[in-house]
């Protein structure tokens, strides 16, 4: 047989009968109808092979060891999944030579060159392939048509294929790589970094036959859903309403539940953070009206009240509303009302936390401390931002739907004869060494401004460093709580 089989394209010598030769010697056998599909589409990669550089495998007998027969004995070594999606096929290996040789497979050819893409359209039409098609771009972590399998013999880390399949294979799907002999390390990085996502199923060396040539077949499991896959089953069981207007009316309360005004008047709140989201679903599944979220998030958990409706927003509108910047699903809940405090109500035993704070993540900080030091109330003096503005609920760490608030009086018309610890750093006692009452309010100043003037004759004080002018207000009410927590433990 002539090793000069081609110059400039064309061939010189060689049949449909060699190449059958070939393939039988390789232990493939093909229908003639299959041949004929094989040889036809060999002619066109030959054709265009000039122009457009398909393959830089010129010599016949390599171009149907290495080519073909290379791409189809994976599909007789692992039962091909179907739909099967070939990543980065380029002239249309694998995936043109194993849809001939198992045409009952549905095949996806991914690629990215147009050129290269209407190359295998033109293959498609000219071969008369049937349940086959071409996707024009690359395949990335959004892309999320269904699929059962993906195959490739691309030189890409199976590590970085295995992540740019996140959004398509389905679970159980399976991920075929072609690879060469040496790639143990490369294996073993991809299971350790996807474990939980993937399993490693198959590790197989094999040779071309009659040829010095070994590879590697290589396949992962997926083990868990997909997004599409988790966002049907969710279809089934919430109410989904897609947002793509800042003037659609829902939007526009949603928006409104950034200010203290919005959040009263409506009596509901946006949680924020993953975290903060599972464990407020978890904890207080009536409260939860809402999941919101972009495309790409994540749809809400399984375990999710049924009632939970799923707000999808564009990512701009979502950004608008996610102003903690977390980039992660948000959650609408009904809040407690907040019962009235007066001064002639008075303190029950124990330590009673006043806040007159402005700035709405002192008041989620200072709230998260008081909750972990096991405070019984919390008052909110008119000075006082939101407790469930955004910036607080946060900062709380969601620990304000925990807390048992009250809504008070100004700080300055809160009587001097209150059992009151008032925090000052013109205090002249001591909080190291003070003796708390059984039953008292404490009360940090506002931030700047401190306490009013009759409120300051029994303030106590935190001894700071000259170099520091004050403590963070949130800061210091935290250490007193600290202080009378320690105390009621003696």
């Amino acid at each position: 047989m002539n090793k000069n089989s081609y110059k400039s394209g064309k061939a010189k010598g060689h049949t449909l009968t060699d190449m059958a030769a070939l393939m039988e010697r390789s232990g493939i056998y093909l229908s003639g109808t299959q041949l004929q599909q094989l040889w036809s589409y060999h002619k066109l990669l030959r054709e265009y092979n000039p122009k457009l550089n398909l393959t830089r495998i010129h010599n016949f007998t390599n171009m149907v060891m290495k080519l073909y027969v290379d791409s189809i004995l994976p599909g007789q070594m692992v039962a091909l999944p179907s739909p099967l999606l070939d990543i980065g096929t380029g002239p249309g290996m694998p995936g043109i030579p194993l849809k001939i040789a198992f045409p009952d497979v549905v095949v996806i050819l991914a690629e990215s060159r147009q050129n290269r893409a209407e190359f295998l359209e033109t293959v498609i039409k000219t071969v008369d392939l049937k349940n086959i098609s071409v996707i024009g771009r690359g395949i990335t972590p959004k892309f999320q048509q269904p699929v059962s399998g993906i195959i490739t013999r691309a030189v890409e880390s199976i590590e970085k294929t295995l992540a740019r399949i996140e959004g398509c294979l389905a679970e159980d799907g399976l991920a075929i790589f072609m690879k060469g002999p040496g790639c143990e390390d490369e294996i073993a990085a991809a299971d350790k970094k996807f474990a939980g996502t993937y399993e490693l199923c198959r590790n197989e060396s094999y040779q071309i036959p009659h040829s010095p040539h070994r590879r590697r077949l290589v396949v992962f499991r997926r083990i868990d859903a997909p997004m599409w896959e988790r966002h049907a089953k969710v279809m089934e069981k919430h109410m989904i309403r897609r947002i793509e207007s800042g003037q659609n009316d829902t939007f526009k309360e949603l928006k409104k539940l950034l200010t203290g005004k919005g959040i009263k008047k409506q009596e509901k709140a946006l949680i924020s953070g993953s975290k903060q989201v599972k464990e407020i679903l978890r904890d207080f599944p009536g409260r939860c009206e809402a999941y919101i979220s972009e495309d790409t998030h994540p749809p809400p958990p399984e375990d999710a009240p049924e009632a939970l409706a799923w707000y999808q927003l564009t990512p701009p509108l979502f950004k608008s509303l996610d102003v903690n910047g977390t980039h992660s699903p948000l959650l609408l809940v009904t809040i407690p009302r907040i019962g009235k405090w007066r001064p002639a109500d008075g303190f029950p035993e124990g330590c009673s936390l006043l806040i007159p704070f402005q700035d709405p993540e002192n008041v989620g900080a200072v709230i998260r401390t008081a909750v972990a030091f096991g405070v019984r109330n919390m008052i909110l003096l008119a000075e006082s931002a939101h407790p469930y503005h955004p910036k607080a609920i946060r900062a709380s760490g969601g620990a304000v739907l925990y807390a048992n608030l009250y809504q008070g009086p100004s700080i300055a018309a809160l009587p001097s004869d209150l059992p009151l610890v008032a925090l000052s750093g013109e205090g002249k006692k001591d909080i190291a060494g003070f003796m708390f009452p059984e039953a008292f309010g404490l009360l940090p100043g506002v931030e700047g401004g401190g306490l009013p003037e009759h409120l300051r004759n029994n303030a106590v004080s935190i001894p700071i460093s000259d170099a520091v002018e004050s403590l963070n207000a949130a800061t210091a009410a935290g250490i007193a709580l600290y202080l009378w927590a320690q105390s009621i433990k003696k």
